[in-house]
């Protein structure tokens, strides 16, 4: 998957990046598919953009293993849409993705910085 950052240069997200995004999205309450890449667009100040063919497929695995779940609802602009939220099992999994995640980009400022 790719994004675009500020320069308009692509960057490709870490494999497994986009499920801690998405779990991060969701940990304030439910929404619905285009909520998450609007929220994860809006708070990486524009950087992410992420393309409804990786975003849908990563909402589904999620929830094929249980780390969210998925239900019908109303949309703000009256759509009918699933909303998704984090099972109890997500938010273990959003802790523990995320302790993990500093500890790699701790790692791995380290080596760039003193390689």
């Amino acid at each position: 998957m790719q994004d675009e950052t500020r320069s308009g240069a692509s960057v490709a997200l870490p494999q497994g990046t986009l499920d801690l995004l998405i779990l991060r999205a969701l940990a304030l309450g439910p929404k619905h598919g285009w909520a998450v890449a609007e929220r994860l667009h809006q708070i990486s100040h524009s950087t992410l953009q992420i393309p409804q063919g990786s975003l849908y497929p990563a909402l589904h695995r999620l929830e094929r293993i249980g780390s969210i779940r998925a239900r019908w609802g109303t949309s703000d602009n009256n759509r009918r849409a699933r909303f998704y939220e984090l099972t109890r099992s997500g938010k273990r999994q959003l802790v523990a993705e995320t302790e993990a995640w500093r500890r790699l980009t701790t790692a791995v400022a380290l080596v760039l910085d003193r390689a």
